[in-house]
């Protein structure tokens, strides 16, 4: 019979338990947005914005292991690139084990980023693939011609105008980009064989056309590991239920309150230049809804 009070040994037991019967920490990082693309009011994700997130989870040294929720339908093919090799040089450095839980979609630049991952979980109607190289824009050539407008341009060095969109389309043009698209799609399927090795279940041309699937179909494609929700795989994985650190950004009360505004934040914008630069935000909103939009998102 124990001579302490009730209040006492409660405490106690509490004690015990944060002491010696701690949780498995898991510190975990969101990773949710367009890659590369943004605006002054909108966030997207570059190596800049998520570099610092990534060091400070990988910093935590009791960490069991690192996961990332992934929600991206992709971007420009070099931030990508450079988040993923980020990831990696941290899972080597800290020996520390990645692993990544897809939510709504990890397609294109966002399933390049989830290969970073030592294992993929997604949920059976989450959209993942899309290995492919897209580069889209429009012509404007007719509505100029309609508007009685000339197009002027000088140029030193004879394609240094090269695809500008109010001069008519050049086969040679057109091939020149084509070719960079194809260096570009044979890096990302390097990319995937490499992190996917024999998990993967189908030849390359099913799994390389730029398709995307349902989260069951890339389960069976070996594009991921299983299906399944980050707190239960955890605990399978780690025998315990794991205790989740969240790693955020760190931004003032300011940018909590109003979002990135012109003119703060280190982004200072001329008063004459300002139309401009709300032009280009429209413009990235646009193509930031058009990838989301492939995807029914």
């Amino acid at each position: 019979m124990s001579l302490l009070p009730a209040s006492l040994r409660d405490r106690f037991a509490a004690w015990k338990v944060r002491a010696f019967d701690r949780k498995p920490i898991i510190p975990v990082v969101r990773l949710s947005g367009t890659i590369g693309i943004g605006g002054l009011r909108r966030s997207s994700l570059t190596l800049t914005s998520v570099g610092p997130m990534l060091e400070r989870a990988f910093r935590i040294k009791k960490a069991a292991a690192v996961a990332l929720l992934v929600n991206s339908p992709g971007g420009t093919a070099v931030q990508a690139g450079l988040i993923f090799q980020r990831l990696r040089m941290l899972a080597e450095k800290h020996d520390r084990k990645v692993y990544v839980f897809v939510e709504d979609v990890a397609a294109s630049g966002g399933y390049y980023v989830a290969l970073a991952g030592d294992e993929i979980y997604a949920d059976a109607s989450s959209i993942v693939g899309s290995i492919g190289v897209v580069s889209a824009g429009f012509g404007f050539v007719g509505a100029l011609q309609k508007l009685g407008i000339e197009r002027r341009v000088y140029t030193a060095g004879a394609d240094k105008a090269i695809l500008d969109p109010f001069q008519p389309e050049k086969p040679e043009d057109v091939e020149h980009l084509k070719s960079i698209q194809k260096d570009i799609h044979e890096s990302f399927k390097d990319v995937v064989r490499n992190r996917r090795g024999e998990r993967l279940k189908a030849p390359d041309d099913e799994l390389f056309t730029g398709r995307f699937w349902s989260g069951s179909k890339a389960l069976e494609l070996g594009l991921i590991d299983g299906l399944g929700e980050m707190h239960a795989i955890l605990a399978e994985k780690l025998g315990a239920e794991p205790e989740l650190r969240v790693i955020g950004p760190r931004e003032s009360w300011l940018v909590r309150r109003f979002g990135r505004i012109p003119g703060l934040h280190g982004t200072r914008i001329a008063p004459q230049d300002f139309t401009a630069v709300m032009a280009q935000d429209i413009i990235a909103a646009i193509e930031d809804r058009a990838l989301w939009s492939r995807f029914g998102l």
